[in-house]
């Protein structure tokens, strides 16, 4: 299993914009999506295994997105506690599509390896994405579907 935390306010994966030069469209990212992309595969880099993860992959990403000033102070001890949980956009998807695509040949060859995914968004002091990422047993997952 690989496991590694990036701190700071967790960026949702922007809309791709567009621009035509010479008659031409072409689509980027957001300045703040490709920089925090950027971030996440300096951090992974360091968890990089000797070589890219194949096969199923089970991905869990737990979003913690900072505490907001007007809360009190019991409002902000359910928060850490996670009793309190954000139900505000961005939505947990857009979350970890800028993870997904950040870990590409980096942890993983290709993001479509992922065949089970887990997602949850939290508020904390401190602001982070923790990310695990487990390969997953091929013998296992064919056992779980002829059994069911």
């Amino acid at each position: 299993m690989i496991e590694f935390t990036v701190y700071g306010t967790p960026v949702a994966q922007g809309r791709p914009r567009a621009s035509t030069r010479g008659g031409f469209v072409k689509m980027y990212d957001p300045k703040k999506s490709k920089d925090f992309k950027q971030y996440v595969k300096l951090v992974a880099s360091e968890y990089k295994p000797d070589q890219l993860l194949s096969g199923p992959l089970q991905l869990d990403v737990k979003v913690f997105k900072p505490t907001l000033k007007s809360f009190s102070k019991k409002k902000k001890l359910e928060a850490e506690q996670g009793l309190l949980r954000p139900i505000s956009k961005p939505d947990v998807d857009n979350y970890v599509k800028g993870i997904k695509d950040a870990l590409n040949k980096v942890i993983w060859n290709d993001d479509s390896q992922i065949v089970d995914l887990h997602v949850s968004k939290f508020y904390s002091e401190t602001p982070r994405i923790e990310v695990a990422v487990q390969m997953l047993e091929v013998q296992q997952e064919q056992m779980s579907l002829l059994s069911n």
